[in-house]
């Protein structure tokens, strides 16, 4: 049998539950904003939303907490996207949080910026007063997103507690929130990574090109992949080498591992995933620091 022909009509159920997420967030809060990373998950959302809205525009901006050290393909596309669709980009930037003092830079053999980005997205949140902030995050990515629900409350400093979030029974949302307060959206939560891919390929949704197979400088350490670049810590001893990768994650440079691939359109990348038997977060260095990175993160306040 010919796995490429496997049913996904589900995933008009999936789209189904999606949009009406969307509009639930539009109908139930004031200032709602769509974080977009230029990955495959949040352009998978703006895909969601311009349906959602048809024929009017997405009714929200998007907001995009710039590491600095984002591959260039993913902001170029950036870019391009958000002018070809007449989107509002809000960008608020990790270095000015640097420079400010509110957070240090890392330093070191592992060092990334992408714990950093919650205080530049917390402080954006607090700037433009958003009250909701839709993200990409799904249930089969890693543990701690597991238990998180569809409407994610945090409170005043944008903490989430495992504990004490509300019952979603059926398709009831409820979006009552007290001041001070926000919610984190993940109206593809219930998605998985093969899901995600199986809609782009479905849509024929165009997404940036290290997520296809390309030759790349990259070096070998803890038995990942690591990108050559000035913004990744290299030993003298890390021999660069340059080989056929591509990412299933996309994140910072120095946070996000590749994979030895030769899958080099949708449908071989497709077919991969289904063969694979790690998870995409297999491949996110910072989830890997200890067996709570996550988890401890996003009770800080990070998507």
């Amino acid at each position: 049998m010919n796995t490429m022909n496997k049913d996904t009509s589900h995933i008009n159920s999936l789209e189904n539950e999606a949009i009406y997420i969307m509009r639930e967030v539009a109908a139930q809060f004031e200032k709602p904003v769509l974080l977009f990373s230029g990955g495959k998950d949040s352009i998978t959302l703006v895909r969601l939303a311009v349906k959602a809205f048809y024929p009017s525009k997405i009714p929200f901006p998007l907001m995009h907490i710039d590491t600095g050290h984002n591959f260039p393909e993913t902001i170029e596309f950036r870019d391009r996207l958000v002018k070809e669709l007449g989107l509002e980009l809000i960008v608020r930037n990790v270095q000015d949080s640097i420079d400010e003092g509110k957070v240090k830079e890392e330093s070191g053999k592992y060092s990334s910026r992408n714990s950093l980005q919650t205080t530049t997205l917390l402080d954006a949140i607090e700037e433009f007063k958003f009250d909701a902030c839709i993200g990409g995050a799904r249930r089969d990515e890693e543990k701690a997103r597991a238990k998180e629900r569809i409407f994610s409350v945090r409170d005043d400093f944008g903490q989430w507690d495992e504990k004490n979030q509300r019952p979603e029974l059926f398709d009831m949302l409820n979006g009552q929130i007290e001041h001070g307060q926000n919610v984190r959206v993940f109206p593809i939560s219930n998605w998985t990574e093969l899901d995600v891919w199986s809609y782009i390929e479905k849509e024929d949704i165009e997404i940036p090109s290290i997520y296809f197979a390309h030759k790349r400088k990259v070096f070998l350490r803890d038995g990942l992949i690591w990108s050559h670049s000035e913004f990744v810590y290299q030993e003298d001893d890390e021999e660069v080498l340059e080989r056929m990768v591509r990412f299933r994650t996309v994140g910072d440079m120095s946070c996000t591992a590749a994979v030895f691939s030769e899958a080099s359109d949708i449908s071989s990348v497709v077919q991969e995933i289904r063969d694979s038997t790690i998870s995409e977060r297999g491949a996110r260095i910072d989830d890997k620091r200890s067996e709570a990175a996550m988890e401890k993160r996003k009770q800080q306040g990070y998507f």
